[in-house]
């Protein structure tokens, strides 16, 4: 695991919990105490000395003999194997170690670290690790290792993720001693070769970085972001580092003197809080410098107010909106509405009489923890809690639902590449906006999703039947992008046979969507292939309706005897319209009316039409576009006229309107083709409306 960690050097200096964390540990001094051998039974060797003071800090009656135990193990285990800087290799367990009891990693976590390496490179089984420290410790062990066995080259990357993913989701503490394993050997990259730094640099941007910020490690994550634009940009690194120094030695500092009034504020309010100063951390102090230019000294960190309840959470908020200049726009709360990866805080801003805007962050000592430490902090997941049911099921806190789906997404993918590119997509995603559903639900969604991406989050592969959707209220196309604080209602259809549209894809970007939609297209090939046969431009149906096959097709006669006839989805056909066909793969032949414009691109492209031709009239479905002015109760007037001539709305999308104007479509299901004049007279019938003809389906 950490033969390719070889130099304690950093690339940079480092600021906040990094710092700390290196002025912690003295590896030489360290390797030192591990060439002495493991000590009597009964004392604590002295090389997890820090280790120890660390964990007592966070549980002050844990029993520390598991610890000892595994050190000893270790030790011996790994004697006489040295590191490529020339340390020994007990070092690279005992730094990992303590970086997850600083973090407040309970006693297990820290003796599988202990651990991790010993059935990787010594003689150690995992079933001796069993005998000795239980059933969970050779768990983690176990998954450890075999993360450490899949290969990070970019042939191998889906599979790579896809055990990744096994082994986090069973016990999400693998997944903890993973990544404070890569940070220390992030820090001892220095005497690789650079093409070497780069490579392990990248598969830790792009699969560990996101990784950890969807744990909640946000001590882990932000020291590896550093570590790797060191490696990556480092002269970017390096003026970033530049401004900092410079402004560290400027006289006045505008978040201490904010710090000290916002301290004023509370206590006359008799707010018990503590206000600290929160440097960012490179990358965030570089992000911010793209985003607004030239930097003032308030860009280089941020207040931190820590309070003794959440009720006073609230009650910092209204004092220094009260008695401070507020930023509104800066106002988000985290408390009411966590974050997928736990976070809680309430987000705000104050303005300076000299201009410059201070970001504040409010939470409790506890919020303050998982803040940092996201899952780790959260214990044993497995431990069983006084409130629990003696025969329930225990929630597991460390299974965050994100991290559910991914696992159900794995399972789902039709191959590794299709769920590796969806989960590249969704991994870069470094914002994520929250809909509301009618029922008083949310959704936490990527930036830039669409209510094809809300369906598949709310009903899983049930959302094929998906019809539309009304965003605040106003009927939406299904490839509507969503914005933060949005409520979404979804229209379901009631076809069991319900079956997703093609061009969702285009419009889906969380795996979620994505695979679903690709796993139904790539088990019905005969209807994939039908689409594709017809070219990109065509659909086979309506992308909000229910499947393209009506109990019309019954009615329809092919030249092509035993061959199944489906009704084309882009110009819906009814009698009496002058139809033709054409044959697809799978023996099915499309029916088209002869004015679509899917008809011209197959007989340009050679392919060789099907006489098909009319039976006895029954029930049929078809698409409707009415052409309106903007007026209230339209949509209900229109709805009622159409239900009154007995046609079943199968779905409708209305457009946004444009100078007045407003365009329909609806796509309907009527009991008999006779009935379509008269359900277009009485359509026009409806004020408003200008104009209905026949459609055709082009997509969302």
């Amino acid at each position: 695991m950490s033969a390719e960690a070889t130099n304690p050097a950093t690339p940079g200096p480092m600021t906040g919990s990094a710092a700390r964390w290196r002025a912690r540990i003295d590896l030489r001094r360290l390797g030192r105490a591990a060439l002495l051998g493991p000590t009597a039974r009964d004392r604590l060797p002295d090389a997890i000395g820090h280790v120890a003071e660390a964990h007592r800090a966070h549980y002050p009656d844990a029993d520390l003999e598991p610890l000892r135990r595994a050190y000893v193990l270790a030790e011996s285990s790994h004697r006489g194997q040295m590191r490529k800087s020339g340390e020994p290799y007990i070092t690279h367990p005992l730094a990992v170690t303590l970086i997850l009891a600083e973090l407040g990693a309970e006693t297990t976590t820290l003796t599988a670290s202990l651990l991790h390496d010993t059935v990787e490179d010594t003689d150690v089984t995992l079933d001796q690790v069993g005998e000795e420290f239980g059933a969970d410790v050779r768990y983690l062990v176990d998954g450890v290792t075999k993360l450490e066995k899949v290969d990070y080259g970019a042939a191998a990357e889906p599979e790579t993720f896809r055990k990744m993913l096994v082994a986090t989701g069973s016990d999400v503490r693998v997944m903890s001693i993973k990544l404070a394993d890569r940070l220390h050997n992030m820090r001892t990259l220095g005497v690789m070769r650079p093409e070497k730094q780069a490579r392990i640099a990248k598969v830790t941007r792009d699969v560990l970085i996101p990784l950890a910020e969807r744990l909640g490690v946000q001590a882990l994550k932000t020291e590896l972001e550093d570590l790797v634009f060191a490696i990556i940009h480092p002269e970017e690194y390096e003026h970033t580092r530049e401004l900092i120094v410079d402004n560290a030695s400027r006289a006045d500092d505008p978040l201490a003197e904010t710090a000290e009034e916002m301290r004023v504020v509370l206590r006359d309010a008799d707010i018990p809080a503590e206000v600290l100063i929160r440097p960012r951390h490179f990358v965030s102090v570089h992000r911010v410098a793209r985003k607004r230019g030239e930097l003032r000294g308030a860009d280089f960190g941020r207040l931190l107010v820590l309070v003794n309840e959440d009720a006073d959470c609230y009650g910092v908020l209204g004092e220094l909106h009260t008695c401070m200049t507020p930023v509104v726009s800066e106002f988000k709360d985290f408390i009411a509405v966590p974050k997928f990866n736990l976070y809680q805080s309430l987000h705000t801003a104050v303005a300076r009489g000299d201009g410059q805007v201070v970001e504040v962050l409010i939470r409790t000592p506890q919020m303050h923890k998982v803040a940092e430490a996201g899952v780790v902090a959260l214990g044993n997941p497995y431990a069983p809690a006084p409130e629990d049911p003696v025969d329930g099921e225990r929630v597991d806190p460390t299974r965050p639902g994100w991290l559910s789906r991914l696992l159900d997404w794995q399972e789902a993918a039709p191959d590794p590449d299709t769920f590796w590119s969806t989960l590249r997509e969704d991994l870069a995603q470094d914002r994520e906006i929250t809909v509301y559903r009618p029922d008083g639900g949310t959704l936490g969604l990527p930036d830039g999703a669409t209510c094809v991406d809300a369906a598949y989050a709310q009903y899983g592969e049930d959302a094929h039947a998906c019809i539309g959707a009304r965003v605040n209220g106003r009927l939406a196309t299904l490839s509507t992008a969503l914005r933060d604080g949005d409520t979404v209602q979804l229209l379901m259809g009631q076809d069991p046979a319900s079956e997703p549209s093609r061009e969702w894809l285009e419009h889906a970007h969380t795996p979620a969507a994505r695979i679903a939609i690709q796993r139904w297209i790539t088990t019905h090939p005969s209807q994939d292939a039908a689409e594709e046969a017809e070219g990109p431009a065509v659909a086979l149906r309506p992308t909000a309706e229910a499947p393209t096959t009506s109990p019309a097709t019954d009615h329809v006669t092919v030249d092509q005897p035993g061959a199944t006839v489906r009704l084309a989805g882009c110009c819906t056909p009814v009698p009496p319209d002058d139809v033709t066909g054409f044959a697809v793969r799978g023996g099915v032949v499309t029916v088209h009316r002869v004015e679509c414009a899917g008809v011209a691109r197959m007989k340009t492209v050679g392919r060789p039409e099907v006489g098909v031709r009319w039976g006895d009239t029954a029930e049929c479905r078809v698409t409707l576009v009415a052409e309106s002015f903007v007026r209230p109760h339209l949509l209900a007037d229109l709805t009622e006229a159409m239900a009154l001539e007995g046609a079943e709305i199968v779905s409708a999308t209305v457009e946004p309107p444009t100078q007045q104007r407003v365009r329909h479509t609806y796509t309907l299901q009527l009991p008999d083709a006779a009935h379509l004049p008269a359900l277009m007279r009485a359509m026009r019938n409806v004020p408003g409306v200008y104009d209905v003809s026949r459609g055709q389906t082009t997509g969302l």
